[in-house]
């Protein structure tokens, strides 16, 4: 049994300290900030391979009951009202479960109760600021001037990893793709009769002529949103207030032919816009006793729809491969890890670019488009939908040993 150390307490983090408990170890979480990040955060779909991997950790009947399913999708063109292509959001489980939309903070706070009502250690207010290695274990250094020793460190710290850079300090930076990402959801019963032209459980995703968005309906009769604006180099929206952000997401959809000007207005609370980013890939994922999980070794963008799953998926391989693992062979045990996750990661980061480059449209590009699209979609359409199965159908089967690509 190891002393395993956690950084990040986020999903990817808690995560990760379950699974390192299922394998027999004793993981302790370490969060920067002081408290829970409870109520933080937009909303976020977990696809049928992230409910997979959760099935291993014990939690997929708790996600199952968060948010409310959403295994439809369908593409528009938001200047003429033109249906593209309808999508299946990765088919359904053996037991029926499909993709399902929820709010972060819903997501987050299953995993936390879980974490404690497992016993698992979750200590706030503790920055990291060094690793000390040695040969039998490494030392966290914190902010605050404590440290704590451990076997193992898992840095679960997300796009700004201070793990990362303590593993390979010439790992790129971030990479920006020029898209903001914002939203908001609209109380049932706020917007008349009839405002909604979608089913429970579809999201339409709209190609405007400013600005990509995507609303859909769930079963209480909520209306949830997000915007994908262009970002420009004139105008930083996130300095706005709440009034003005809603105007200028007003005028970027007024002109289309969908019911989004009337949601954006209906909405209370629009997400304050935050940038895009990714990670074309970094030089290594461990070394030594330190490792990385989720965003801090392969952060896609949010049009993946796979942030939440690949990072269950990380923490789930990352427990198997050091299961019976003591001192000597966790170099080789984190090895294996990253060469079973590496592949199937960066595929993902490159899904999610070519998922958000349609997205990015100036007046030009947007009028050509609009006249191609729909010929693009037709061929995708005859396309199987076995195309997709490396994404949505990866299975992590605990009961076997992990090897190198499996």
């Amino acid at each position: 049994m190891m002393n395993c150390l956690v950084i990040g307490a986020g999903i990817a983090g808690l995560a990760s300290g379950i699974a390192l408990q299922k394998a027999g170890h004793r993981p302790v979480i370490f969060e920067a900030y002081d408290a829970p990040s409870d109520g933080i955060g937009g909303f976020l779909t977990v696809a049928v391979n992230g409910f997979d991997a959760l099935e291993t950790l014990g939690l997929k009947d708790d996600a199952c009951r968060l948010g409310f399913p959403t295994p439809l999708m369908s593409m528009y063109l938001g200047s003429n009202g033109k249906h593209l292509i309808d999508f299946d959001y990765g088919g359904s489980l053996p037991d029926g479960t499909t993709a399902r939309t929820m709010t972060r903070s819903e997501l987050y706070g299953m995993f936390r109760e879980e974490a404690s009502r497992r016993g698992i250690g979750i200590v706030y207010g503790k920055r990291l600021t060094a690793v000390e290695e040695r040969p039998d274990g490494v030392t966290a250094v914190f902010a605050d001037g404590t440290s704590v020793a451990g076997d193992v460190l898992i840095g679960a710290d997300g796009l700004k990893s201070k793990v990362r850079d303590l593993i390979d300090p010439s790992s790129p930076a971030p990479r920006s793709i020029p898209l903001l990402n914002t939203g908001g959801i609209v109380p049932a019963g706020v917007l008349p009769p009839g405002t909604i032209d979608v089913e429970v459980g579809r999201m339409k995703m709209v190609f405007g002529k400013r600005c990509f968005y995507c609303y859909m309906r769930d079963p209480d009769g909520r209306v949830w949103w997000f915007a994908n604006p262009m970002e420009r180099s004139s105008e930083d929206p996130a300095t706005l207030d709440a009034g003005a952000r809603k105007a200028w997401l007003t005028q970027l959809v007024e002109r289309d032919r969908t019911p989004m000007a009337a949601i954006v207005a209906a909405t209370d609370d629009v997400i304050r816009p935050y940038r895009t980013s990714d990670f074309p890939g970094i030089p290594r994922w461990w070394r030594g006793r330190m490792v990385l999980v989720g965003d801090a070794a392969h952060a896609a963008s949010p049009s993946s729809g796979q942030g939440a799953s690949m990072a269950i998926e990380d923490a789930v391989t990352l427990g198997r491969a050091l299961r019976g693992a003591g001192p000597e062979p966790i170099p080789e045990a984190l090895a294996r890890y990253e060469a079973e996750r590496r592949n199937r990661a960066e595929l993902v980061v490159q899904w999610g670019r070519r998922n958000a480059a349609p997205k990015i449209r100036g007046q030009f590009k947007r009028v050509f488009e609009d006249m191609t699209l729909p010929l693009v979609f037709r061929a995708l359409s005859r396309k199987s939908a076995d195309n997709f199965d490396w994404l949505y159908h990866h299975h992590i089967d605990w009961d076997t040993a992990s090897t190198a690509g499996s």
